[in-house]
């Protein structure tokens, strides 16, 4: 049984566009290396922090919606402490509310999406 994740982390905002890709590249992997599965990811770029982090006032976000064993989530949280390009990470399961808010979300910003393109 695969339970639901979601994991938001901030990437330190002085790394240039093809590092911040490659550090979210490399915790997709850890993900999917090891038995997960992505259900959704956003981008949500570069953001003003609340507070300062490491004297460091913006981040890029990322999110990552994802299926995956209990024991993947340690390993994931221990990957992230261990780059020094993350400066923050949260990563939260989701009961079965949550999966069908995130769903309704999901499907708000692809009709969005669509809306747009037309």
């Amino acid at each position: 049984m695969l339970n639901q994740y979601e994991t938001v982390f901030i990437v330190t905002p002085v790394l240039s566009e093809a590092q911040m890709k490659e550090a979210v590249e490399k915790f997709r992997g850890v993900i999917t290396g090891k038995g997960g599965e992505i259900v959704n990811e956003e981008n949500w770029g570069l953001r003003k922090l609340a507070y300062p982090i490491q004297k460091k006032s913006t981040g890029f976000f990322n999110l990552f919606e994802f299926k995956a064993p209990g024991e993947l989530v340690k390993t994931l949280e221990i990957e992230y402490k261990r780059d020094e390009r993350i400066i923050r990470f949260l990563t939260t399961k989701l009961d079965k509310y949550s999966i069908e808010y995130a769903e309704k979300r999901r499907n708000k910003k692809e009709s969005a999406a669509k809306v747009t393109e037309e």
